[in-house]
């Protein structure tokens, strides 16, 4: 029995990235073997054997020969394994495709037997460095596009995909692949046509708002509830009816329902659904923050907060405005959190809470008001 490392790992190894998935193929024996050897392995395949033992997948080869298994892969770059003695098996084009940094699919039928693969192309162009599309690809992912079979795939595959491209170092590469080879619907059909929409005013932004919802999300790789919300903040534009263009009057309305609706569709956790669908509704008032009066910010601090995105609420008003208003908010919320109710308000159900808010906005209208004084610098350092 001889057991080889296979794919991503593999070309990690090779291109000098961490190692965070290993996958093995199983050669020279039968199930039985493979199992008589390791028999705390969990059966998971159902197409050909797959097994997981140690939170590690070992796969039997799906062709005659570890060659043809090659070929079947869903990328030239993985199509690579490595046995024990360290030699190296690769497809024809793989290490070419490795010092280009091509990504291109292991055959003609690759994408087309498995269309999942569409987006799992446009998340390897967002997670590997200097990666880009090789023309095949692209053609491939547009032919698939047209077939219709981008519905096929299970919601829970779409959405692992997703989230994958989401905690990528360039999340807006995963738009632009999907949105420049037609493959956006039906996952994420609100954003079909927002490369043909303008993202405002020319004095404001220069770009569609696909291209601007990809530089967000860009800006704030590395957190990928943030970049959820930079992917939803402004779908609501793409609704703007076409003599309104190019301003976007009451896009945040719109944004809420349909952020909402792309995080269902996907399954997400519902703690990103939620988050997408209060930056869509609320980011435009986090990015004016310094013009709201002391109620409004009041009613955006407590809201955030209790939802648990205030900081990331802010990031992305940053990345959208390229103007950070984080310190003001948190000074503001030092002073709203240090507000509680006396004795004699509490226990009055909804009334109690209008006294709160009443006596937090008077704070926080003193402390604006009277901002405290900064120590002078110090002569004497």
């Amino acid at each position: 029995m001889r057991i080889l490392l296979v794919g991503g790992a593999v070309r990690n190894i090779l291109l000098g990235l961490p190692v965070r998935d290993r996958d093995y193929l199983v050669l020279d024996a039968t199930v039985e073997d493979f199992l008589r050897a390791h028999p705390s392995a969990k059966p998971v395949g159902k197409t050909f054997p797959v097994f997981i033992l140690n939170r590690q997948e070992y796969a039997f080869p799906r062709a005659q020969t570890l060659e043809d298994d090659l070929l079947l892969r869903d990328f030239t770059v993985n199509a690579l394994a490595l046995d024990d003695d360290g030699r190296l098996f690769c497809h024809p084009r793989a290490l070419d495709d490795l010092s280009q940094r091509l990504l291109r699919p292991a055959s003609a039928a690759s994408l087309r037997d498995d269309p999942l693969r569409v987006l799992r192309a446009a998340r390897f162009i967002a997670e590997l460095p200097g990666f880009r599309a090789a023309d095949a690809l692209l053609a491939d992912m547009r032919a698939v596009a047209a077939t219709g079979a981008l519905a096929q795939p299970y919601a829970e595959r779409v959405a692992l995909e997703t989230q994958k491209a989401l905690a990528a170092t360039r999340p807006g590469e995963f738009l632009r692949v999907l949105g420049q080879t037609g493959c956006l619907p039906p996952w994420f059909a609100e954003l079909a046509h927002a490369a043909n929409v303008p993202a405002g005013p020319a004095q404001y932004h220069d770009s569609s708002v696909l291209e601007h919802t990809a530089r967000v999300m860009d800006r704030l790789s590395g957190d990928v509830m943030t970049v959820w919300m930079g992917l939803c903040h402004d779908l609501g534009k793409t609704l703007t009816p076409s003599d309104r263009l190019p301003r976007h009057i009451g896009h945040e309305m719109r944004g809420e329902t349909l952020a909402l609706a792309l995080g269902e569709r996907l399954r997400l956790p519902s703690r990103l659904i939620q988050a997408g669908a209060d930056a869509a509704r609320w980011h435009m008032i986090a990015g004016r923050y310094p013009e709201l009066r002391p109620a409004t910010r009041v009613d955006l601090l407590t809201r955030l907060k209790s939802r648990g995105v205030l900081r990331e609420m802010f990031r992305l008003a940053a990345a959208d405005t390229d103007v950070d208003h984080t310190d003001m908010a948190r000074a503001d919320l030092a002073v709203v959190v240090a507000v509680t109710l006396p004795p004699e308000a509490r226990n009055q159900g909804e009334r109690s809470g209008e006294i709160l808010r009443e006596q937090r906005i008077r704070a926080l209208r003193e402390h604006t008001s009277h901002p405290p004084r900064t120590a002078g610098p110090n002569r004497s350092a």
